[in-house]
């Protein structure tokens, strides 16, 4: 596999927001979100190739029972259902995180997926292919079947990304109690400047809210 970095914190984001987890980033994505945090896992990928069996190894010395597959966007990996699995078999709860616009096969004890709006288009070159493939809901929809212990996390700035929101959750069949708002920034005042705002559309439409404790804990950057 070809990994970014691996690192221990405490989870920052969704339903797990404050659990301590051994984080496997995996690098290459097939979305350009404008917002991106992880440039290096995306936009400009970085990384070396890990096997399965390191990347077990490495999670088991973490002492976490919690592993967290994130990215870029782990579903592009040909041996995520092999690093699963074996990470399962070792006694550790998986979340795989995603952008819902891949369905390979796999297991997870928590999918975690941000769908993206239109405040994540890019400019340039990359436009027209991202927004094609953050709109194609077919994957999604596979996903949310095949894995009833889901959460959706949206990335919004505020109002003005709210009917998107309702809109996908919609037409996806969601439960509003799986759908969590998370303000969108790159450091924490950034979110912090948001997270009123966010937090009373949660208010309004029965979502929940979802922090980013690793920036007000650690701030940006790399293994955090």
């Amino acid at each position: 596999m070809v990994i970014a970095e691996t690192f221990t914190s405490i989870q920052g984001e969704g339903m797990l927001a404050g659990v301590p987890s051994f984080f496997i980033r995996t690098s290459g994505c097939n979305l350009r979100c404008a917002w991106c945090d992880t440039p290096y896992a995306s936009w400009r990928p970085e990384g070396s190739r890990r096997s399965v069996g390191e990347l077990v190894a490495e999670a088991r010395a973490s002492g976490c029972e919690h592993v967290v597959i994130t990215g870029g966007e782990p579903l592009l990996q040909r041996e995520l259902p092999a690093l699963a699995l074996a990470l399962a078999s070792g006694g550790h709860h998986t979340t795989v995180e995603t952008a819902g616009t891949l369905a390979p096969a796999f297991r997870c004890d928590l999918l975690s997926v941000s769908p993206k709006t239109s405040n994540s288009d890019p400019e340039g070159r990359f436009g027209a292919r991202h927004r094609a493939l953050r709109t194609g809901l077919g994957p999604l929809v596979e996903l949310l079947a095949r894995h009833p212990e889901h959460q959706l996390k949206f990335v919004v700035r505020g109002e003005e990304d709210i009917g998107e929101v309702l809109e996908l959750v919609e037409r996806v069949g969601a439960g509003t109690r799986r759908v969590l708002l998370m303000p969108e920034g790159r450091t924490a005042a950034e979110v912090a400047g948001r997270a009123a705002a966010v937090a009373r559309l949660c208010l309004r439409h029965g979502f929940r809210y979802s922090p980013r404790l690793h920036l007000d804990l650690f701030g940006g950057g790399r293994g955090v």
